[in-house]
């Protein structure tokens, strides 16, 4: 029940020595405030890593053809294969649960010899033979016309889907690329539409940006590689997991390849949805840190509180022994410690939150809005503040739990007779 002369002798006792009150508070003060930032620290890195996967179906892997490091059948080690358009078919109807297998091939790469040109402008470019699938596995944004579809494939076209840095490279400024012709070592492609992509990073984006999407069927017809599959993009279905799945897709590959089971050096693989559980165990990892960090640093603002309790409750010896003469009992004399302590902490717990919250909306501020930068949006959600004012409350009750037993120790006639 609300008592305005209660709360008006916690007010007097708070300001009475309001230097001391501050320095006690401080440290309290700064360990939400700790904690209120290590957690954002926490969620901006976490934000700038999620945004660079934006797009990227992270339930995915990658998988190419190796040497096989062991003699099976009456074949020998070191032997070399390569994946076949028809090893794509008899993966999705022989594994449950997937959603897209793409099959890739390519040419070229950035940095490397000029493989495309468009009249006297020429450029090193990565050469992707798709399907069109490949568009729901990675972070493409088609800018201008369309991109690769199933007509493409069955009828063979030479069309090829451009990223920006490549009209940078081989188009005059404003010139529209649709519908113009690029050579792809010496054979024609028409250009049908314009992407973004995302990286990783700056060096990641430039070269996301020099690509370009071809249908397979012409790729593979252009550039004599038959059937021949030079690398895989698979991806599981929701409600499955591409890490528990990509044993059975081995298995598949191995028994048509006359490859031994044992054999885990014949198929290489990157488990993207292995690598991003490990990045958001990491986060995991680091708010708790974030919570071990502020609640430590909390500890020793409540230890710094508990100790000026006791000497506030030495200084008023003599009151409490009043009030206990006059009646009032023990749970009344601790109650008005626990909430004198409880009090300070929280506001002291309050204002720790609220610059920390200030220091934060400067931070969103001034940060700069650019891909390339991997710390976005650093911000507390309300399940952290809910969980820091919890921590105040108990904090505050643990601050002044030994006060507030010695304060009922004492007894009225002792309590009258100290000067």
């Amino acid at each position: 029940m609300f008592s305005r002369d209660r709360w008006s002798e916690i007010l007097e006792s708070l300001t009475s020595n309001m230097f001391r009150t501050i320095l006690t508070a401080f440290g309290v003060f700064w360990g939400i405030f700790i904690l209120v930032i290590l957690l954002a620290s926490g969620t901006g890195l976490e934000n700038g890593v999620k945004r660079g996967f934006a797009g990227v179906a992270t339930n995915s892997m990658f998988m190419w053809s190796q040497t096989a490091s062991q003699p099976y059948k009456g074949l020998p080690k070191g032997r070399r294969y390569n994946f076949k358009l028809d090893d794509v078919e008899a993966i999705q109807n022989e594994v449950h649960g997937l959603e897209y297998v793409s099959p890739r091939n390519q040419l070229g790469g950035f940095g490397g010899a000029n493989n495309v040109t468009r009249g006297l402008q020429s450029g090193a470019f990565n050469v992707y033979g798709d399907y069109p699938d490949i568009i729901n596995q990675e972070p493409t944004t088609v800018l201008k016309g369309r991109f690769i579809n199933y007509n493409d494939i069955e009828e063979r076209r030479k069309v090829a889907v451009i990223g920006e840095g490549v009209v940078q490279e081989l188009y005059d400024l404003g010139e529209d690329p649709l519908g113009t012709y690029i050579k792809i070592q010496g054979v024609n492609f028409m250009v049908i539409g314009v992407f973004k992509k995302k990286g990783f990073g700056p060096g990641d984006a430039e070269e996301a940006s020099k690509q370009i999407y071809t249908p397979f069927t012409a790729y593979s017809q252009a550039f004599n590689q038959g059937e021949n599959v030079g690398w895989m993009a698979v991806t599981a279905q929701k409600g499955y997991s591409i890490s528990s799945l990509k044993e059975e897709v081995f298995e598949v590959i191995k028994a048509r390849h006359t490859i031994a089971p044992s054999d885990d050096r014949a198929i290489g693989h990157f488990d993207l949805y292995e690598q991003y559980n490990k990045i958001t165990g990491l986060f995991l990892a680091l708010n708790a840190v974030a919570y071990f960090v502020g609640i430590m640093v909390l500890i020793s603002g409540v230890i710094g509180i508990s100790n000026i309790m006791l000497i506030v409750v030495k200084e008023r010896t003599n009151e409490i022994g009043v009030r206990r003469a006059l009646g009032a009992t023990p749970w009344q004399i601790k109650g008005q410690v626990l909430m004198e302590s409880i009090t300070l902490t929280i506001i002291a717990g309050m204002t720790g939150i609220v610059f920390a919250t200030g220091i934060l909306v400067l931070i969103n501020k001034f940060l700069p809005e650019s891909d390339d930068i991997m710390f976005v949006n650093p911000s507390v959600d309300l399940t952290a503040i809910v969980t820091a004012l919890v921590i105040l409350i108990v904090s505050g009750l643990l601050a002044g739990l030994i006060p507030a037993q010695n304060a009922i120790k004492v007894k009225p006639v002792d309590a009258l007779r100290t000067e």
